[in-house]
């Protein structure tokens, strides 16, 4: 993950050069992936895109949101459509994404939102999130929001396999204050999880938050109530983070937990600067809607 890949439009010849033999063997297995059903698949989202939605996007998205959806075409749609949805119905989270904003750069600083370098035994993208690093008081949710896309878009143009394999989720949370609370209201909270669920272009295989203090249970009890039964089965709570990277190796976590990948300021240092060096790519994007 650690070298840019490119990808032509040419999706078939794009995932043959991407993909290794097992890669495209767990797709088909897993995924209903194959080269005729990807080819065909992805032909006929894009009519249907073309035509229904009047917007243009590329291959790899829309290959992206089939695998998501285990090439069902249907399931796939309705994904597609929630999708843009919600970015119209929440353009601030979704939109302006210029990773040279000053919250924005702000954010990309503290080094919230880190990809790991490698992905793990089991080829699933890691993503830390260390969630409470912000300060509530001058960082909001919208600019969170943006942050986080960045990061997770350029991560998965880096490491192709991980619409194919998933992602798991490290939440660090410790030491909320009450404003890290409060930014998390009901509203807030659904439309994060409205998006995760039924809106997002990713298979998220792990939710794994850590370094929970009690009286934050509220929040992730608020979390749960709007997470489909598939969902809360992925996501879980740990008190420290003993048990929450029992299955992650050592040699792709960063030292502060535990490691022998580096710091988490160089994974920061190394993402801003890819996010910088990509902007074009990753705002390309930003005025697409759908009526």
């Amino acid at each position: 993950m650690t070298n840019e890949r490119n990808h032509n439009d040419n999706i078939v010849d794009y995932v043959s050069q991407e993909l290794t033999n097992e890669d495209k063997k767990y797709a088909a297995e897993y995924l209903n992936e194959t080269d005729e059903t990807r080819e065909n698949a992805v032909s006929e989202i894009k009519l249907w895109i073309e035509n229904e939605l009047r917007i243009q996007i590329d291959d790899f998205l829309i290959l992206r949101f089939l695998r998501v959806g285990k090439f069902n075409l249907e399931k796939t749609k309705i994904r597609i459509r929630n999708y843009y949805k919600q970015r119209s119905n929440l353009p601030e989270w979704f939109t302006n994404k210029n990773p040279f904003q000053p919250k924005v750069q702000e954010y990309l600083n503290l080094g919230m939102f880190l990809p790991l370098l490698k992905p793990d035994n089991q080829g699933r993208l890691i993503l830390l999130i260390r969630g409470t690093l912000n300060d509530p008081r001058i960082h909001n949710i919208a600019d969170m929001s943006k942050a986080c896309m960045l990061t997770i878009e350029l991560a998965v143009k880096f490491y192709p396999a991980a619409s194919v394999y998933g992602i798991v989720s490290l939440i660090d949370m410790i030491d909320p204050t009450i404003r890290h609370i409060l930014q998390f209201g009901p509203h807030t909270i659904m439309n994060i999880i409205h998006t995760w669920q039924s809106c997002y272009p990713m298979r998220y295989q792990a939710f794994n938050v850590f370094n929970v203090p009690k009286f934050f249970n509220v929040i992730i009890n608020l979390a749960k109530s709007f997470m489909t039964k598939k969902l809360k089965d992925r996501f879980h709570v740990y008190a420290d983070n003993l048990e929450c990277f029992k299955d992650i190796p050592a040699n792709i976590l960063p030292v502060e937990y535990g490691g022998t990948a580096g710091t988490c300021q160089e994974l920061t240092e190394y993402w801003k600067k890819a996010i910088e060096e990509n902007s074009d790519w990753l705002t390309k994007d930003d005025n697409v809607q759908i009526e």
